[in-house]
């Protein structure tokens, strides 16, 4: 059993630390394709933010409870317009970080593997997944 918890652990990879915010922003992607980030320039790595119309503070709180209702998904930071988390997949752990943007109005997102070169776009997949609950929970005019 203690082999399996090895292999278990090594898949899960050490948690990075370049996370949270500099200089007002999340961190850049590496040059692999493992990594989604609205602030990416590159195609390879650029993901459209979350865009909201409600209150700064209220699309915060809804995106968190999008985060909390995902079985894959444990939050392990929280500071005011900021969110770190952790995505769980059978063998891997990988990063995600939340960003609020009050003035444009939208939520910087970042999604990163831990580990290996490609996601095979696992990170981008997860983040329009995220997407589209976080709109659908959006009030209706």
């Amino acid at each position: 059993m203690s082999i399996l918890s090895t292999v278990l652990a090594a898949c899960a990879g050490e948690r990075p630390n370049n996370l949270g915010t500099q200089n007002g922003r999340l961190a850049p992607c590496p040059g692999s394709p493992n990594c989604v980030s609205s602030y990416a320039e590159d195609k390879k790595h650029h993901i459209t933010p979350l865009a909201f119309s409600d209150a700064p503070h209220s699309a915060f709180k809804r995106l968190k409870l999008v985060l909390e209702q995902r079985n894959d998904t444990t939050i392990i930071t929280e500071s005011p317009g900021y969110l770190r988390v952790e995505f769980h997949t059978t063998l891997f752990v990988d990063d995600g970080e939340f960003l609020l943007d009050q003035q444009q109005p939208v939520i910087h997102v970042h999604s990163a593997s831990r580990i290996g070169y490609s996601d095979l776009g696992k990170n981008r997949n997860r983040m329009e997944d995220i997407r589209r609950e976080f709109e659908l929970t959006a009030a209706k005019p």
